[in-house]
């Protein structure tokens, strides 16, 4: 791919860099377009990292360190600016988790995703990505991603690179061996553990079924027990189910994401459980708080919650299916 000498925007020369996604925010805070091959680039040095990752990773809080926890941020780029306003840019400093659902909905997803493998590239070891429920062919074809990826790349065959690289991501981290995040919840059966997670063939289009499918869509729910999913996949599953699952894997805490919360969090399952979700104002319409989670070496979650910021006049699903977009 040639690069015409018009274009103006970050070069990327050999491996991405810090400094390299700095300029890649400042270029996309003024909404301007990465050039394709950099696009490109990105995608297949992230597919050759992420492929030899475990479905389940493993992270340390070592003394004087911590590691922040973002929920869903479903596109919405201005808001994940301001995140980091508050918290800082991620760095080897200043670790991130973002659990999910990155893209679809907000209408700057290809944003979003592109910055988030750049990070990756930059600190593999201090920021991670989980697969949530909305990195699937199926949701991006009808909540915007796929048509956003076709309107500011190329006719769709970065979209299926994109795809091949959602396959990889890891579905799951365990942080300091005490907290467990994953994008939806927990499971149907009881014996599941950790190494139940980490033996998951990850390498599909999520199944409507099974391990990967319930840790992908799961919600809990206040009532002991499990019942059927409001969604029609995966299921509801209530506290001593939680507390089982704890138990058996010797866990604290499950941080999950997937619902919006008006606060931008919630505790429920006498402690054991919180969602957490980072995208305030959902689809300009729901005027919840957004929230992200930081955890220090004595792995205790410290809250913090934050309001929606100003966007460019782009509206939630402008890329989404035409029957979705009526549908709004």
């Amino acid at each position: 791919m040639i690069v015409e000498e018009s274009y103006t925007g970050p070069r990327l020369e050999g491996a991405v860099t810090g400094a390299f996604v700095a300029s890649l925010v400042e270029h996309y805070r003024a909404q301007k377009r990465l050039h394709k091959k950099y696009v490109y680039q990105i995608l297949m040095d992230s597919v050759a990292l992420f492929k030899k990752l475990p479905t389940l990773i493993d992270v340390d809080v070592p003394a004087g360190t911590y590691i922040t926890v973002c929920g869903d941020v479903h596109g919405q780029f201005y808001d994940l600016l301001n995140i980091w306003r508050l918290n800082g840019m991620p760095s080897e400093t200043n670790p991130y988790l973002f659990n999910g659902d990155f893209v679809d909905r907000g209408s700057f997803s290809l944003e979003i995703i592109v910055l988030f493998l750049a990070l990756k590239l930059a600190y593999p070891n201090h920021f991670h990505m989980t697969r949530g429920n909305h990195e699937s062919k199926t949701m991006n074809t009808i909540y915007g991603f796929k048509g956003e990826v076709v309107a500011k790349v190329d006719n769709g065959a970065s979209f299926e690179l994109f795809s091949e690289l959602f396959n990889y991501l890891p579905l799951a981290v365990c942080i300091g061996k005490k907290v467990l995040v994953v994008h939806g919840g927990l499971f149907s059966k009881d014996d599941i553990t950790l190494d139940s997670i980490r033996k998951i063939d990850r390498n599909q289009q999520p199944p409507d079924t099974g391990l990967m499918c319930e840790l992908m869509w799961s919600d809990p729910m206040s009532s002991n027990g499990r019942a059927p999913s409001k969604r029609g996949v995966a299921l509801q599953f209530g506290p001593d189910v939680t507390a089982k699952f704890c138990k058996l894997n010797g866990l604290d805490l499950i941080v999950r994401s997937h619902e919006v919360k008006e606060e931008g969090y919630e505790v429920e399952h006498e402690g054991k459980l919180v969602t957490v979700f980072s995208a305030p104002n959902y689809c300009d319409q729901m005027g919840n708080k957004g929230a992200f989670i930081r955890f220090g070496a004595d792995l205790k979650p410290q809250y913090t919650t934050f309001t929606h910021v100003e966007h460019p006049p782009v509206p939630p699903m402008h890329y989404a299916s035409s029957l979705m977009q009526r549908n709004m």
